[in-house]
């Protein structure tokens, strides 16, 4: 089973099933959000009064010390750490607009990419860091 770490605290961020967020609406509304840990999985929970909108960007926080987790490559990802089995850790970095599918998981060697929105992110729309990539 995988873990997912805060890369601010380090902390575990997945409980069960589901990797934990605290998100912020664009009303500065708080919610919880619960997404799959499969990458590729779209899938989210969160509380029926906890209004998001498709296209909304939702910042994303860690649950244990409140860092916010946009990512360095692009604002409109969000960073967290895949730790395996064996302890190897890998970057994943996933969007923060609601109902846009695009996730990266990368080792430092090379790039998984996954959903339908990741062309979004491609080698001319992304920092420096990442496009070593493409």
């Amino acid at each position: 089973m995988y873990d997912f770490l805060c890369p601010k605290c380090g902390g575990d961020i997945r409980v069960g099933d589901n990797i934990i967020f605290t998100v912020k609406n664009h009303r500065k509304q708080t919610g919880l959000l619960l997404l799959s840990p499969q990458i590729g999985n779209y899938i989210s929970i969160k509380h029926p009064s906890f209004e998001i909108q498709t296209g909304e960007y939702l910042e994303h926080y860690c649950p244990l010390c409140n860092a916010p987790l946009v990512s360095e490559i692009h604002p409109n990802l969000a960073h967290v750490i895949l730790r395996d089995e064996d302890g190897k850790r890998n970057d994943v970095y996933f969007s923060q607009i609601a109902g846009e599918q695009s996730t990266f998981e990368t080792d430092g060697e090379s790039v998984h990419i996954a959903g339908a929105d990741a062309g979004r992110y491609t080698y001319f729309k992304i920092g420096d860091k990442f496009r070593k990539y493409f």
